[in-house]
Order: C-alpha cells, then sequence, then structure tokens
C-alpha cells in the first residue's frame, strides 16, 4: 500500500511543479506596456524591414547533414579504438569497410558537387 503513496505523491509533485512553472511564467511574462517597440522580438528596439520569415537554401541543410553523419563516425571510431585489442582480424577488417563506405559516400557528394558553397 505504500508503493501507491509514492506515486500518488509524485504526480502531485509533477503536477504542482508544471501549474506552478507556467504560473509564474505568466507572472513575469513580458507585456506591451506603452511602449511599442518592448514587443518587437529584437531588443534593439529597430523596427523589422523585409520579410522577416526568410528561407535558408538547401546547401545548409545539406552540410548539417554530413556533419552529423561524420560527427557520428568518429564516436563509432572511437568507440572501436578503445576496444581495439580485444578485436581480431575481423574487427579491424570491419572498421576499414565502415570507413570505405562513409568515404564512398563523401566522394560520391564532392563528385555531385553538394561541398560547392554557392
Amino acid at each position: 500500500m505504500t508503493g501507491i503513496w509514492y506515486i500518488v505523491g509524485f504526480a502531485f509533485a509533477a503536477g504542482s511543479f508544471t501549474f506552478l512553472t507556467f504560473g509564474a511564467a505568466w507572472l513575469i511574462s513580458h507585456r506591451n506596456r506603452g511602449d511599442v517597440h518592448k514587443g518587437l522580438p529584437y531588443e534593439s528596439g529597430i523596427d523589422t524591414y523585409g520579410d522577416t520569415h526568410g528561407r535558408f537554401g538547401l546547401s545548409f541543410y545539406i552540410y548539417a547533414l554530413l556533419f552529423v553523419a561524420f560527427d557520428i563516425e568518429v564516436v563509432f571510431i572511437y568507440l572501436w579504438a578503445v576496444v581495439f585489442q580485444d578485436l581480431l582480424l575481423g574487427g579491424f577488417v570491419s572498421m576499414l569497410i565502415f570507413v570505405a563506405i562513409l568515404l564512398l559516400g563523401l566522394a560520391y557528394a564532392w563528385r555531385k558537387g553538394v561541398l560547392n558553397w554557392r
């Protein structure tokens, strides 16, 4: 029976924390009190001009994907290097295949001109 009181207590604590957080945010939230510039999205007070919802080029997205792919590669290679002494020739060959596949993908992206900044 004591276990149920822990669940009820945690549920009450979670609900209280949620409502108190929203209530505190509402109390200290930014309100437009007379000054038109206080409601602007930038702190400088300068009016924006042009389209504020500009689009980014596709090259930013592709660079981000390539960065994530090679960042994950670094994590795998680091973990492989940690247990390198326990691996046999099969572990070494599998890492060479992994790196070769990634280099093949990089060569393909380079050949297609993805890495050229336009």
